[in-house]
């Protein structure tokens, strides 16, 4: 298959990090298990991407366990605003064409 083009790269790269918002980490897992051989730059955005809604989602499940001792709905609620803001971030980014670390992100994927 041929390498993606700039503009390419940069679509999928922000489709990684915004479809967390709303798909958590799925999309970031197709992107990345579909161009990371076209794409170093999108191969690198998904998988941070992919780390960090993995990190979202293990957050969600620790506030849904904690809601027995009424923290839970705060977890959850800093998940979600830390989710689209670094998302945000992230994609700013991409469209760059810059690297981006999310500051909080368990290396699931390397």
């Amino acid at each position: 298959m041929p390498p993606l083009t700039a503009g390419e790269e940069q679509g999928w790269s922000i489709g990684a990090h915004l479809g967390g918002i709303i798909a958590s980490f799925i999309p970031a897992l197709v992107i990345w298990l579909v161009f990371r051989e076209r794409s170093r730059m999108v191969a690198d955005h998904a998988k941070e991407a992919l780390n960090f809604q993995i990190t979202v989602a293990i957050a969600y499940v620790a506030g849904w366990v904690l809601t027995i001792i009424l923290i839970g709905p705060l977890i959850s609620l800093a998940a979600w605003v830390c989710s689209i803001v670094f998302a945000i971030l992230a994609s700013v980014a991409a469209n760059k064409r810059q690297a981006y670390r999310y500051p909080v992100s368990i290396r699931f994927v390397s």
